[in-house]
């Protein structure tokens, strides 16, 4: 059975992503959740608070709780298409492909898909938008051995994810974050102000014993977010 407070989230993110509640939209109180359906207020607040916690509302002390602005998020532990995250948040997908090319692999690339220095790998630049804004350019290096037909592919159609993860499946997956001042060339192919910072996430993918693939993925500081959420193992124990 679903518990009490998920039944409080689902009900208030439905009226959002249905469109029905906009950004500065004031959500009901604690007290009004819980009576409206007969909980505590410790459940209405678990609610708020985690719903506030994701991006999802803007709790102000003493005013009230509002619609945050719903800024797109990526899941981080998963690698899912971002045509398919894009259409289930009820928007417009499209991609533009700046780069489709095989180039020989320098030290970088090749230290990277762990190859000879030399070998011809496959090249495309890929920048995704939701309803026609720019939230994500790819740039990716990718294995011909496990993939020779990648050039012949319409990435404008399906997105190079897609396609990789029929012809060549994920057995283990690397992602590296940071931030940084992207490049000239960058800011514009992302619509970015000079000062507006991104989110770059590297990530590298095996295919069986071999890497397939390596991408660069950009993200927009001010329009983006990565986000995960996983659940330790019994008795498993961190470091923080």
């Amino acid at each position: 059975m679903q518990p009490q407070y998920q039944k409080l989230k689902n009900h208030i993110s439905h009226h959002i992503n249905a469109g029905d509640w906009q950004k500065g939209h004031r959500v009901s109180s604690e007290n009004e959740l819980a009576r409206q359906f007969g909980v505590s207020r410790m459940t209405a607040n678990r609610a708020l608070k985690e719903l506030s916690t994701e991006g999802i509302l803007t709790r102000v002390p003493g005013v009230g709780t509002f619609v945050a602005e719903q800024i797109p998020q990526t899941p981080l532990f998963e690698i899912r298409n971002i045509a398919d995250e894009i259409r289930d948040r009820g928007h417009r997908y499209s991609a533009d492909l700046k780069l489709l090319t095989e180039e020989i692999a320098d030290e970088d690339v090749a230290a990277v898909l762990e190859i000879p220095v030399g070998t011809a790998v496959f090249h495309s630049v890929v920048i995704h938008h939701e309803n026609d804004v720019p939230v994500q350019l790819e740039d990716r290096y990718v294995n011909p051995a496990l993939v020779p037909d990648y050039m012949q592919q319409d990435f404008t159609v399906m997105t190079p994810n897609e396609y990789l993860m029929q012809t060549a499946p994920l057995t283990e997956a690397e992602h590296i974050i940071e931030a940084l001042m992207p490049d000239a060339r960058t800011q514009r192919r992302l619509a970015l102000d000079k000062a507006e910072p991104c989110i770059l996430l590297r990530r590298r993918t095996w295919s069986g014993t071999a890497v397939a693939t390596t991408a660069q993925l950009f993200h927009p500081g001010n329009r983006y977010r990565l986000g995960g959420h996983f659940t330790p193992k019994h008795h498993q124990s961190f470091s923080r």
